[in-house]
């Protein structure tokens, strides 16, 4: 990216536009205060609506409270989202019924509004209703769950509310967990909201209406957010306000720069650098870098299975064998992350997912199965990725053409605008590529409905097996543990075989952060939550 004037300033004189920020914004000592720059920008308040950036969904997990959100866990000596444990939030409690059909929603007594305003079950009601009903990314993400229509929420009593599924689905409760599931004052939604516009989209875009940990004071589109502390919060989870009375979140785009701010002191915490910057940060006298694998993602080669000649499952299994992954893995991030490949099993040892399948290196066993194939000579290919993702994607498509050509694959390297090439990846027009996902809910049989099963934009490879089917339907809505382990278990037996796409590792999420910044915790919509963090 060249460096605009600005974005020379940013390096030579500290954080871009504070002197542009409200004085307000620095009401509170520097202990007090955290900065955190980010690559990207906070396009809305309101997490819904489609367009969304990640770095919106992170301020919103500040902002509005949810019914319910996940706990979290250490793994090794940092700290990460635990999908196994949900609490309440705007909920003081939960039971769910023996047939799993109905759950009841206890609310806390003492919650408010930002605005003082008491939290009432008729706001939870309509903010369900919303959640539904809207046109927005809530509903599709809901439906995983089996919460498709307001006839499902029903007020109790001032302080219940009860939740009724067709059938007793196990992504139900995570559901209310995610960042769409927000939680509105409906009174003063409600005076912004039209015919047109019944759900006051247009207006919670630049405008909140929320009762979480913290208050927007200010907020710039594409500039920055400046949060202050909500004294009447309840929704932590031991009772505790926030250390920080005030959040800065300001926009620089240049990783460079985020991390000069950081090594300058003049940040506090950033995400996303570059992963060959963050050698260097974990040097830095004043910095420290947080790195965790992101645990509900993968970075993926994807093999249209629809199109010749990866239709061919011999084909699909050639290439797995053909790849180099180790010396793309070092490539392409370093080293820094975790591995999806290598494993020696035959039979899937749990019933987690991803998790390292037995896929290796091997030429001779590539050009063996081509041969099985029908292509002894091999064949022609074009294999694509985005420009956004070059960094690490052009090093592993040179190290891939280099790979395959010796099993006879003649690979041409198509280096596509972001734009362009999400548009055919959604299109299913692309037949070799590679991309990253994240599942927000990290359950086995919802990646297997969510990347491998139906005619639908997730579903990268266009993969139709009909176990799959079979079997990710069954365990969505099995009871039984066992049985649902035994599920997930072969479902990875039949994706291991049917290699639709390979999993290649699990990349790094680094936070770079001052050194006196604690308490970080990975979150599954890989943002940082402030309310965690404090100074020591």
């Amino acid at each position: 990216m060249a460096l605009n004037r600005r974005t020379v300033l940013q390096g030579a004189t500290g954080l871009v536009g504070l002197a542009s920020l409200p004085q307000h914004a620095f009401g509170q000592s520097r202990t007090e205060t955290l900065r955190y720059v980010t690559g990207n920008n906070v396009n809305t308040l309101d997490p819904t609506v489609p367009g969304t950036t990640r770095e919106s969904f992170g301020v919103s997990m500040n902002v509005y409270d949810r019914l319910f959100t996940f706990g979290r866990k250490k793994l090794g000596d940092n700290w990460v989202f635990d999908a196994s444990t949900i609490r309440g939030e705007l909920a003081k409690g939960y039971q769910i019924s023996p047939d799993g059909m109905k759950i009841t929603v206890m609310l806390r007594p003492d919650a408010t509004w930002h605005d003082g305003s008491p939290v009432t079950a008729e706001d939870i009601k309509w903010s369900l209703d919303r959640a539904v009903s809207a046109k927005s990314l809530a509903p599709p993400q809901l439906s995983t769950g089996s919460l498709t229509s307001p006839d499902q929420f029903r007020i109790v009593d001032a302080h219940t509310i009860e939740v009724t599924l067709p059938q007793p689905d196990r992504l139900g409760l995570a559901n209310l967990c995610v960042p769409y599931c927000i939680m509105i004052n409906s009174k003063l939604a409600k005076q912004h909201a039209t015919a047109d516009d019944p759900w006051a989209l247009d207006w919670l875009k630049t405008n909140s209406a929320a009762s979480g940990a913290y208050i927007v004071e200010s907020y710039k589109p594409g500039e920055n957010v400046i949060l202050r502390r909500n004294e009447a919060w309840k929704g932590g989870a031991d009772g505790q306000l926030p250390f920080f009375r005030r959040i800065i979140v300001q926009t620089v785009p240049e990783p460079a720069t985020r991390a000069n701010l950081i090594e300058k002191g003049d940040a506090d915490l950033s995400i996303d650098l570059a992963a060959s910057d963050i050698p260097t940060m974990e040097k830095s006298a004043k910095a420290k870098v947080v790195s965790v694998p992101q645990t509900n993602g993968f970075t993926h080669i994807t093999m249209n299975t629809q199109k010749a000649p990866f239709d061919n499952v011999k084909v699909r299994q050639a290439v797995a064998a053909a790849l180099p992954y180790e010396d793309m893995f070092k490539a392409a991030l370093f080293g820094r992350g975790k591995r999806l490949y290598g494993a020696e099993w035959t039979v899937p040892p749990d019933s987690s997912f991803p998790q390292p399948i037995p896929l290796k290196t091997d030429p001779a066993r590539a050009k063996q199965l081509l041969a099985e194939a029908g292509m002894p000579n091999g064949f022609k290919t074009a294999f694509a990725f985005s420009t956004g993702q070059a960094a690490t994607a052009e090093p592993i498509a040179a190290l891939l053409k280099e790979a395959l050509g010796k099993v006879g694959i003649d690979v041409e390297i198509q280096k596509k605008p972001d734009a362009e090439f999400n548009t055919m990846e959604s299109d299913k027009t692309l037949a070799f590529y590679t991309d990253g996902a994240t599942a927000w809910l990290p359950y086995t049989d919802y990646y297997f409905r969510l990347y491998f099963t139906r005619d639908q934009r997730w579903n990268f490879a266009s993969w139709k097996s009909t176990d799959i089917e079979q079997l990710s339907a069954a365990a969505r809505f099995e009871l039984d543990a066992a049985k649902y382990d035994d599920e997930c278990k072969k479902m990875i037996e039949v994706f291991t075989a049917g290699v639709p796409l390979v999993m290649l590792w699990q990349p790094n999420h680094d936070a770079v952060m001052a050194r006196n910044i604690d308490g970080y915790t990975y979150q599954f919509y890989r943002q940082a939550d402030f309310r965690d963090l404090k100074r020591v």
